[in-house]
Parts: structure tokens; sequence; C-alpha cells
């Protein structure tokens, strides 16, 4: 058993069942949630894990813009 990020409702999954990744709904609240751990069990709403990894290839393509400055400064 584990709650939901959202609403806090009880939600009936078991660790064997779901796999990192997966995309699990609340029965109470509907939300979409994403399986972030098995062990334990943690879910997290799949909007903010959205959020999340588009911050993050932000920040590489970011980071990558700076190297390529950094390299044309060098010449």
């Amino acid at each position: 058993m584990v709650t939901c990020p959202v609403c806090d409702g009880a939600i009936d999954l078991d660790e064997e069942d779901v796999d990192e990744g997966d995309i699990v709904s609340c029965d109470e609240c509907g939300a979409d949630l994403t399986v972030v751990s098995v062990e334990p069990l943690e879910l997290e709403s799949a909007e903010e894990v959205e959020e999340e990894e588009e911050e993050e290839e932000d920040d590489y393509l970011e980071e990558d813009e700076e190297d390529e400055d950094a390299d044309e400064d060098w010449k």
C-alpha cells in the first residue's frame, strides 16, 4: 500500500506488479502518477516528473551552449 502524493489517498499496489517509470492512476483523485522507486515503493505526480525531466534537458542544453561559447573564445 502506498499513498498518493496528490491527494494522500491509499493506492493498493504491489512492488512486484510495477517497474520504475510505470504510470499508474489514483482511484480517488484520478491523478497520473509515475513510479519513481520500487524499493521502497514511491510515486510522484507524472506532471512533476515531466517538468523535472524538461528542466534537466534545458540545463544540459545550456551547458552545451556554454561549452560551445568557450570553444569559440579559445579560437
